[in-house]
């Protein structure tokens, strides 16, 4: 019987549209693409120069190599409030540790990403009847370590476990299922510029693996292997008052068949130089914090090839070493990121 899993494919459609939130994609799993961390959110998702909290095993792993201490974070968002409306049961879970290890010279991390897709029909080929219904999740499994190569410079990695479940069953003669098991792995730097205090620069290129097999590995899709490149300048930090701003530009490093090793540097002969500059995503933000307990923050995320232009807003307050931090993305009435909210809360310990 050939079975047709409508709104799985719809979904994974609206995730490719997604890449880098809203760019032209090939790869799979794009939920390793989103964005974690309601601070950084409310920054415009401009974060792998700052990349000084738990979450920077997404953002940046170098970031981990001058963090003390333990931190402990974890992030709630309904995803896709625009496109599924306030009922809707995607939604988005991210929850990160990192830990200081003096014996091991650095910081360790680990974390755990889940997207729940939802419920969705089974049906037959006779027609849109229903046969069952199940759940359709993502999930992805982080370890990190990073260290100082010098009191200015810090470099990080990830090896990151993925499980892709879209379908527990295949199509008509397909051998395989919906459901895909992949590995990858990140590197990520930090630099802080001895030269001009305040001043930092950050590189991370993730999701570097082989690619993801449903069915058979002559269908296998690419991940969403990564390049972020940014820098942030914290222009005042005195005992009252800190003020950071951030710019970073993203690109997908993914190209038709190639494997990633290939594509990190083949995509780049794609176009002309003008068609380079249109597929980086980039980004601007800032952060003000009074008293360091209260935080504001504002920012613009910039896609032109997807079309995707927004303003996002953020707030946060701490006690003790509690933060509780919000972060809201204002795009047009009717956009699938429309009235998106982020909730996290960061415990230090």
């Amino acid at each position: 019987m050939k079975k047709t899993i409508t709104m799985v494919t719809l979904l994974v459609m609206t995730l490719v549209s997604v890449s880098n939130l809203f760019a032209i994609s090939q790869a799979a799993v794009l939920f390793l693409l989103i964005s974690p961390g309601a601070r950084s959110a409310g920054m415009g998702e401009s974060f792998v120069a700052v990349a000084d909290d738990a979450t920077a095993i997404f953002w940046n792993p170098g970031g981990l190599a001058f963090q003390t201490g333990r931190e402990l974070t974890l992030m709630h968002c309904n995803w896709l409030p625009g496109l599924l409306g306030a009922n809707g049961d995607m939604y988005y879970e991210f929850l990160a540790y990192r830990q200081h290890v003096e014996s091991l010279g650095g910081t360790i991390g680990a974390n755990v990403t889940f997207l729940n897709l939802g419920e969705m029909a089974h049906t037959g080929e006779a027609g849109p009847e229903v046969i069952d219904t199940f759940n359709a999740w993502d999930l992805a499994i982080t370890l990190s370590y990073a260290t100082k190569l010098n009191d200015n410079l810090g470099i990080g990695f990830n090896m990151r476990y993925i499980r892709s479940n879209l379908a527990p069953m295949g199509a008509g003669e397909e051998k395989g299922n919906g459901v895909g098991n992949a590995f990858a792995v990140d590197v990520g730097m930090l630099y802080k510029t001895p030269w001009l205090k305040g001043f930092s620069m950050g590189f991370n290129l993730s999701n570097m693996g082989p690619k993801i097999t449903y069915v058979d590995a002559a269908q296998a899709d690419p991940l969403p292997t990564n390049l972020k490149l940014g820098i942030a300048y914290r222009a005042l930090d005195t005992e009252f008052n800190r003020l950071i701003f951030s710019l970073e530009t993203n690109k997908l490093l993914v190209h038709g068949d190639d494997p990633f090793y290939k594509a990190i540097y083949t995509v780049w002969s794609e176009g002309d130089m003008n068609d380079q500059f249109r597929s980086l995503v980039s980004a601007v933000g800032m952060e003000y914090v009074y008293d360091n307990m209260i935080f504001l923050r504002a920012g613009y995320y910039y896609d032109e090839e997807g079309e995707v232009k927004y303003p996002t807003f953020g707030a946060g307050l701490q006690y003790a070493s509690y933060r509780f931090d919000f972060a809201y993305v204002a795009a047009k009435q009717g956009h699938p990121l429309s009235d998106t909210m982020r909730f996290s809360l960061t415990a230090g310990f």
